[in-house]
């Protein structure tokens, strides 16, 4: 796309991000919104206006099958009570809108209070706006969460509590030193053949453990999506040979205009020497109806491109995410999970082997399970890394390969990631190196061809 008429479209624009929440007040929708429609994140809350009779106790409705030309062809169980109980004057090309789910995303303690029953620790979090990072989440992502317990995975996920207040022991605003790694804003270059571009500070809903919450939401100018400051940016890459994987991340760049994508991957196509370009994201899994005719006709253009979508736990592996997972997927997409674990979360091997399971079903392969980052306010969420290591050894021969994750720590500090790997090697017996496998037997190798391998600590 030409510089010069995203420059116009920006200038025209009243989409403007004003701090510190980046939402304002889009132009009346009409009740048949276009795919093509321009406004990018526009989003305040259109309030709730009639609250139907509990669902609970009844039938679970059947999925809603709707036309091939919607956004989204499947309503799942959970979406469509949750849809039919609180937006009834919604119709279902509304509801399947993603640009609709934005608009009408749960930002305050008023809307939520009538839609789920918040615990003490709950209301007094929200009553402060949600603390430092933002509360957002779509009518979508709340129809998988509980109402009534606030122990529930996905719940703890995106509704704050009081226990993010808490400052542990080693946490920081900026753990991974992603700051002192910044080359221009937002673009951080680490890794020797690699850099991180950050596209926009907006996200659809907002993980309570996101590793950049001091930038999304508004709070970090140098992630919003801005030509002058992207052009800088790319200016770098083309100027640095050595790039040739380039990681687009935010926010979530998935949720900006196909415009916007197609003017950032258009760029950086533009550059001999960048080989792989990368989209990291978790629309799919909170925003399933983004994953348009449209946007697809986009990432095409572009391969080889790869996407990173963050998965959480087996309750977001909705027919709405497979569907939009089979789409990526057609469209010739590789995609792969990351997924953080989490305390009381996913933190067993049952839950996890069901998460890879589900995931290679939807085509997408398992690829990071990273420990925690020890951000600011959570300690609630990070488990000991030994939980971690049993997780891998419960999956490794106990399964296919392909759904077994590498286990990782994004090392403090900016020392990148570190893959951990539950002990296998555990000595020599002459010539033989002394393997442990899955079962916890242990095995002869005649390893004579090479110098001794060390004896482990």
């Amino acid at each position: 796309m030409d510089y010069g008429v995203l420059r116009r479209k920006e200038e025209e624009t009243v989409e403007e991000a004003k701090p510190p929440s980046e939402d304002v007040e889009p132009p009346s929708p009409s009740l048949a919104e276009s795919e093509t429609d321009e406004t990018d994140h526009a989003f305040n809350l259109i309030p709730v206006s009639s609250i139907l009779p509990s669902t609970k106790g009844r039938p679970r409705p059947r999925p809603v099958l709707v036309s091939r030309r919607s956004v989204s062809p499947t309503v799942g169980p959970a979406a469509q009570a949750f849809w039919q109980r609180f937006f009834p004057q919604v119709s279902l090309n509304e509801w399947n809108n993603w640009r609709w789910q934005l608009r009408h995303r749960i930002t305050t303690l008023d809307v939520l209070a009538r839609m789920i029953m918040l615990s003490p620790e709950e209301r007094m979090a929200l009553s402060d706006g949600g603390g430092k990072l933002p509360f957002s989440v779509t009518p979508y992502y709340l129809s998988l969460v509980d109402p009534e317990n606030p122990a529930q995975p996905l719940r703890r996920c995106v509704i704050p509590t009081t226990a993010e207040h808490v400052s542990g022991l080693g946490e920081k605003d900026d753990p991974l030193g992603e700051d002192h790694d910044t080359v221009v804003p937002g673009l951080v270059h680490r890794y020797p053949d690699r850099v991180l571009l950050l596209v926009t500070s907006f996200c659809s809903t907002y993980c309570r453990y996101c590793t950049r919450s001091r930038l999304v939401g508004g709070h970090g100018k140098d992630c919003r999506f801005d030509l002058g400051r992207l052009e800088k940016a790319l200016a770098y890459i083309e100027a640095n040979p050595a790039i040739r994987d380039v990681l687009i991340s935010g926010g979530d760049p998935l949720t900006m205009s196909e415009e916007r994508l197609d003017w950032v991957l258009s760029r950086l196509r533009r550059i001999k020497h960048v080989e792989l370009v990368r989209i990291g994201t978790k629309v799919p899994v909170v925003l399933p109806q983004r994953i348009t005719p449209a946007l697809l006709r986009v990432l095409k253009r572009y391969h080889p491109l790869f996407v990173s979508i963050h998965f959480t736990h087996p309750a977001e592996l909705t027919p709405e995410t497979g569907e939009a997972c089979h789409r990526l997927a057609d469209a010739g997409i590789p995609l792969g999970s990351q997924t953080v674990l989490l305390d009381g979360i996913n933190d067993n091997v049952a839950t996890m082997k069901e998460l890879v399971h589900g995931l290679l079903r939807m085509r997408v392969r398992p690829y990071y399970l990273y420990q925690c980052d020890p951000i600011t306010g959570s300690a609630h969420f990070r488990t000991p890394v030994s939980k971690g290591l049993e997780i891998i050894q419960g999956l490794r021969g106990h399964t296919t390969g392909y759904a077994v994750p590498t286990y990782v720590i994004d090392a403090p500090g900016g020392g990148g990631k570190v893959a951990l790997y539950p002990e296998s090697v555990i000595g020599r017996e002459g010539p033989n190196l002394l393997l442990r496998n899955y079962e916890g037997l242990t095995y002869n190798y005649p390893d004579t061809l090479g110098d001794p391998a060390p004896t482990p600590n």
